[in-house]
């Protein structure tokens, strides 16, 4: 594998590693600003706030207006599905736990992912699911599973001892 493909495995990882603690760092933000949804509102701010120095220092063109007014309108549902997990991770990380919680998303992510490969949809390149894949995906599941029940079997072992 060339070095170009490891340091896009490597980042990619870093990209799922920083989802808990951007998670828990608003968790903490919406307790002090009164609401998971105030919390959501911050985050996607800074983000804009981030981003914007970022675009602006590149230098990049202005997207295409003809393009803006013709892309439909499932293209725009990026921004949504953010604010949807941004806000389900607000208010389910503090009952789940960080762990509980991005098993479960990954697993999500996963089972998604893999319906998103099979069919090609939204202009993905078509991978068909295999036999490993699957085997994966179950497996993930069974983390999962065990990363969100786990701990309570040990706590009753702990405290029949």
């Amino acid at each position: 594998m060339s070095t170009l493909h490891w340091a896009g495995l490597l980042l990619a990882a870093f990209a799922g590693a920083v989802v808990p603690f951007q998670s828990a760092i608003n968790v903490n933000l919406g307790r002090g600003l009164g609401h998971p949804l105030w919390a959501t509102l911050a985050s996607l701010v800074v983000s804009i706030l981030v981003l914007l120095p970022i675009m602006l220092a590149l230098r990049l063109p202005l997207p295409s207006l003809v393009f803006i007014s013709k892309a439909p309108l499932w293209m725009w549902a990026g921004g949504a599905f953010g604010v949807c997990f941004i806000s389900l991770a607000l208010v389910l990380l503090p009952k789940l736990g960080a762990s509980g919680f991005m098993a479960l998303a990954l697993a999500g992510q996963v089972v998604a992912s893999l319906l998103l490969d099979h069919f090609g949809w939204f202009g993905l390149v078509e991978r068909q699911v295999s036999l490993p894949k699957v085997i994966g995906a179950v497996l993930l599941i069974g983390g999962v599973v065990l990363i969100q029940f786990g701990g309570v079997a040990g706590k009753a072992v702990v405290a029949t001892s």
